[in-house]
């Protein structure tokens, strides 16, 4: 779905958080605001990928031309160790264990409100997800096709999910009605008590009792110890634009990385060729290969991601490396990870790039009794070892797949775009931008087909996947390269829920949502 305007411009991968995003910018909001607006509707409606209990990332354009991250990403326990661990080769997936950080999701809001809101009231901010908690929406398909496969392993989770998208021990159905008062009342009192209580108030301590009731090892202290903070985006220059994403523990660099590689690629070619898909593939693997060795919580990272973006001769011999011909054998471990990419454009010039995430399908599975907050597994990632990358021990942050992007062109176009996915996140970056960027309109770029090297969500091959749609001879070239392709049939929520909002020079604002997911892109 694409729409164009001149005053505001939504999209999100559910239609209703897109008509609240927009709702907001029609009452005077900021496109700040209108993604909190977004990103609480999105917990309601869209709970399987997102939700008040994981974390957050934000780029925001100012309409001075500054861009500026923010990063609502929490830390581990305060009082977590290994042994809390012992006798396990690895943090469970799912369950108290695995809800081991903090959720900063909703302190990234109340810094996006801080500095670059209207002072609109979080009430009303609030007002769509509220109502759409407390009455129900319909089930969407994307929604209901989760449930039904996730029914077995989280039925038996601790709390209360299966109370709720399992009444009468049947996952909810497409079309059905799905109410989470809990939610609404925990929304209500954010309203009415203001953010800061998810951290620091009657809210913290009701989310602290039922945390260690259940058994996580997060508590009262570690909530109130959390704040989000202000960050700078790491950048990239390529011909014809500068790209922005968020620095680490997120995977940003490697969003980067992808499309600076293949800026240098003398055998680049026209869109959806060969030599297009092959260069970004192979980019993918050099990127992610840098990214595997030294990106996580950046306090324990000893190299720094922006002067590899800065150093053209390192970026020169990654792109050397790559054989225009033939694959580098593949693969590596995969990184996992479900999410909500939204985005948000105003009239004053503020173009906001947004992503939020509980890790995993509804994240640990664990939905707190007296607040309805599904708490995020991000923690699982964690390796148990006493040292090295990702590496458990208190108050570290998480690595993180989520990546909002952002493009200002030489021309005066600025462009945010994203989605969710896990690995496929940077892959289908690199496929929308550079299509965009070659004169594919932007509805075409999301909508064309998407190819994906490793694992994303509901699925653990690390094959080549590949949508239909390319010219028929690209997937036989793929495979003579040495490419493990698996061809997986028509467009598939499989690549992600993509989205994209352009502000262009002269003020117009333009936006598109991915036709894999329930979304909507929204102005007016």
């Amino acid at each position: 779905m694409t729409g164009a305007t001149a005053k505001g411009m939504v999209t999100a991968p559910h239609a209703l958080a897109a008509e609240a995003g927009c709702a907001v910018l029609r009452d005077g909001g900021t496109a700040a605001e209108a993604c909190v607006a977004i990103g609480a509707a999105l917990a309601v409606v869209y709970p399987h990928m997102t939700g008040i209990g994981g974390d957050g990332f934000w780029l925001i354009r100012t309409p001075e031309g500054e861009v500026e991250g923010i990063d609502a990403c929490g830390s581990t326990a305060s009082g977590i160790s290994l042994d809390l661990y012992r006798g396990m080769e690895t943090i469970p997936w799912r369950g108290p264990l695995a809800a081991n950080t903090v959720a900063g999701a909703i302190s990234g809001w109340v810094l996006a409100m801080d500095r670059h809101g209207s002072g609109m009231p979080l009430g009303r901010l609030l007002r769509d997800a509220i109502d759409h908690a407390e009455t129900g929406v319909a089930v969407a398909g994307g929604l209901a096709d989760v449930v039904a496969s996730k029914y077995q392993e989280l039925r038996s989770q601790h709390g209360d999910w299966a109370a709720i998208f399992a009444p009468g021990e049947r996952p909810v159905r497409a079309g059905e009605r799905l109410r989470q008062t809990r939610l609404g009342e925990t929304l209500r009192r954010l309203a009415d008590e203001g953010p800061d209580g998810f951290y620091r108030g009657s809210l913290a301590a009701d989310i602290a009792v039922d945390l260690a009731a259940l058994g996580s090892p997060l508590s009262a202290a570690d909530l109130g110890a959390h704040e989000a903070t202000v960050s700078t985006p790491l950048r990239a220059a390529i011909r014809g634009a500068t790209l922005y994403n968020h620095a680490p523990p997120t995977q940003g660099i490697a969003s980067l990385l992808i499309l600076a590689i293949y800026d240098r690629l003398l055998s680049a070619g026209e869109v959806d060729t060969f030599p297009h898909v092959h260069g970004l593939i192979e980019a993918t693997k050099q990127a992610f290969l840098w990214r595997d060795r030294h990106c996580g919580d950046p306090a324990f990272m000893e190299v720094d991601p922006q002067q590899l973006l800065d150093d053209d001769a390192a970026i020169a011999g990654m792109a050397a490396a790559i054989e225009p011909a033939r694959a580098l054998p593949w693969p590596q471990p995969p990184q996992w990870g479900d999410t909500c990419w939204f985005g948000a454009a105003d009239a004053r010039g503020q173009v906001v790039s947004c992503i939020q995430s509980t890790y995993f399908e509804f994240g640990s599975g664990v939905v707190l009794p007296r607040t309805g907050i599904a708490w995020q597994n991000r923690g699982c990632s964690f390796r148990l070892a006493e040292s090295g990358w990702n590496a458990l021990r208190p108050g570290r942050k998480p690595f993180h797949t989520l990546n909002p992007a952002l493009a200002t062109f030489d021309d005066g176009r600025v462009l945010a775009f994203g989605t969710m996915g896990g690995e496929g996140q940077p892959q289908t970056q690199s496929a929308i931008f550079t299509r965009y960027a070659a004169g594919v309109d932007i509805a075409g770029s999301i909508a064309g087909p998407r190819w994906l090297l490793g694992r994303t969500w509901g699925e653990s091959s690390t094959s080549l996947k590949i949508e239909d749609g390319f010219p028929a001879e690209l997937y036989t070239q793929l495979a003579a390269a040495g490419h493990d392709v698996e061809r997986v049939g028509p467009l598939t929520a499989m690549m992600g829920h993509a989205g994209a909002i352009i502000r262009h020079a002269d003020g117009r604002l333009e936006g598109a949502s991915d036709p894999r997911s329930d979304g909507a892109a929204v102005g007016w």
